[in-house]
């Protein structure tokens, strides 16, 4: 049964159990365990490891700089940012990366931290 994440070990169980589900096949109890798990971890960053609000302009920038090199969609950022209002919400500028997502652009993208996180 999946409770919220109160501490930081809490947090790294989560993480280890994306990790195990991160190829969960779609409309599977496993890939429904992944998003809601990718929720909570979210919240639980959201609050107490908040991301400075200079980060997202120069951060969208390396986004938008390796779509464009790459020749990738908004459509190819899901796996990395989640669904498709998520990615517009992150390409406008109307929503900030959170730590699980800029794990994911770094190590499935190779977008180097640095340019993630200001």
């Amino acid at each position: 049964m999946l409770e919220l994440i109160k501490n930081d070990k809490q947090l790294n169980e989560a993480l280890e159990r994306v990790n195990q589900l991160w190829d969960a096949k779609s409309d599977t109890s496993e890939r429904d365990e992944l998003e809601v798990l990718t929720l909570l971890i979210e919240k639980y960053e959201e609050e107490h490891y908040p991301i400075p609000a200079s980060e997202p302009i120069e951060a969208i920038e390396a986004i938008k700089f390796l779509m464009d090199q790459n020749n990738l969609t908004r459509k190819d950022l899901q796996p990395f940012l989640g669904s498709m209002s998520r990615v517009s919400e992150i390409l406008n500028r109307k929503r900030d990366l959170s730590l699980i997502m800029i794990k994911r652009l770094h190590h499935g993208l190779n977008i180097p931290y640095e340019s993630l996180i200001i």
